[in-house]
């Protein structure tokens, strides 16, 4: 059975991505369960947000609630309407933050991630769950479709806390293969 897929609509582009059902299940139900999630105005969670951290050959972050509003002093403090993920590391399966991937956010602390989540856009192996490093933040994913919108969003300039000076907002996200 193929991997489902995910496209992320958003004000500089569309992006495609494949989730890693059959390696990382419970990440994947996770991000599938919040995207799919409605609020009582029928809106879906992702919908309307913008990327609230950006930095230039690092990586891309999206997810925080609170970054509705692109200005508020909350973005990147948000949390899942579903409460924190378990964290997920099969022995068997240790797919590193390589360019393009698409990796759990989280406070540092055990089973602390959520809704958000972040693209890599270089190699961050030093955050691989696996490595030795402090952070350990599991892919879940993979951009196989407009790498050339990650990177545009990448190199938008930003203000003080890594937010771009322009917000970029995701209009809407679909999930197909499930």
């Amino acid at each position: 059975m193929a991997n489902p897929i995910a496209t992320f609509e958003t004000s500089l582009g569309t992006f495609k991505a494949e989730l890693f059902q059959d390696q990382m299940p419970i990440t994947v139900a996770n991000f599938v369960r919040i995207a799919r999630h409605k609020d009582a105005s029928g809106r879906a969670f992702y919908d309307g947000l913008h990327f609230h951290r950006v930095i230039r050959s690092f990586m891309i972050q999206f997810g925080c609630e609170n970054s509705i509003d692109p200005s508020s002093s909350r973005c990147g403090t948000g949390s899942s309407p579903f409460g924190n993920v378990e964290d997920e590391h099969p022995p068997l399966h240790k797919i590193s933050n390589e360019p393009g991937t698409l990796s759990m956010a989280n406070s540092g602390g055990k089973n602390s991630g959520g809704a958000q989540f972040f693209i890599n856009t270089v190699h961050n192996g030093y955050l691989d769950w696996f490595s030795s490093g402090a952070s350990r933040h599991p892919v879940f994913g993979k951009i196989i479709d407009g790498l050339d919108v990650v990177k545009s969003i990448e190199l938008t300039p930003t203000a003080s806390g890594d937010r771009p000076q322009t917000p970029v907002r995701m209009i809407h996200v679909t999930v197909e293969g499930l």
